[in-house]
């Protein structure tokens, strides 16, 4: 378990690979996730990329100001359809782009997103849509 925002940047930023691996697989309490975005915000990427951040984490980076936080939130497979919709509507066509690739987007989603402005993501969508 991670106690504290300053022993995940120590655990990121370690050259140790047990330890490096320790800040992208290890829980948190939300305090701790919380205390790191608020005093670490060139950390909330490698929040994004935690696999046991919680939902509320999950849903506070969905609306952080980077595409690419926004992006590794898009990729999560725990992605609620009703975020997986919200990112289908971001600005940034790599945020919705990872919502086309995620392999739990509901059909739902993928039936938004096969309308999109960008063709390699309606492409995409196209051939998720024939495999269901």
């Amino acid at each position: 378990m991670i106690n504290s925002a300053e022993e995940f940047v120590r655990l990121r930023e370690s050259e140790t690979q047990s330890e490096y691996l320790r800040a992208a697989w290890e829980e948190a309490t939300l305090e701790v996730w919380v205390e790191v975005i608020e005093k670490y915000p060139d950390m909330r990427f490698w929040v994004a990329q935690n696999k046991t951040i919680p939902y509320k984490i999950i849903e506070i980076l969905s609306d952080d100001q980077s595409e690419r936080v926004r992006g590794m939130i898009a990729s999560k497979n725990r992605l609620p359809e009703h975020l997986q919709m919200k990112m289908a509507k971001d600005l940034d066509s790599s945020v919705r782009e990872r919502v086309a690739y995620n392999k739990k987007t509901s059909a739902v989603v993928l039936q938004l997103l096969f309308h999109d402005e960008d063709e390699s993501i309606r492409e995409k969508v196209r051939s998720r849509l024939a495999t269901l």
